[in-house]
């Protein structure tokens, strides 16, 4: 038979949200710093070794994008927004013209985790276990 378990309501284990924009908040502070790495993407295609190699001046390559559509702004290759490409004084530039959402739980790609390795255990007459000894 098992024991009842009292659980404590949500409410009570959030925390109010914090203000990104408020300046000197300790937690973020730290990561002001850190690079990264911004890029601009235009678009993507695929091709064979025998098309990449026949490249040449005046080549054109067909990118999955049509002219006007926006552009993904990627940080460590990560889209994070989109937005139009901008010429300012001879060079490029990106107006955001809007932040991509965060990828939903279960649909980001990550590494499954290292299988935990069993413990050999043994059980006392009460049925508590006692790891063995190694």
């Amino acid at each position: 038979m098992s024991d009842p378990v009292d659980y404590v309501p949500f409410e009570t284990t959030t925390t109010a949200p914090v203000d990104a924009t408020a300046s000197g908040t300790p937690e973020l502070e730290r990561l002001y710093d850190v690079p990264v790495e911004l890029a601009v993407e235009i678009g993507r295609t695929h091709m064979t070794i025998r098309e990449t190699l026949a490249l040449g001046p005046g080549s054109i390559v067909t990118l999955n994008r049509l002219a006007g559509e926006p552009v993904d702004l990627l940080v460590n290759g990560k889209p994070i927004a989109r937005g139009e490409v901008v010429v300012i004084d001879e060079e490029f530039g990106l107006r955001v013209t809007e932040v991509v959402a965060g990828e939903p739980a279960g649909e980001t790609e990550v590494a499954e985790p290292p299988a935990p390795v069993a413990t050999p255990v043994e059980r006392d007459p009460v049925g508590l276990e006692i790891p063995a000894e190694a």
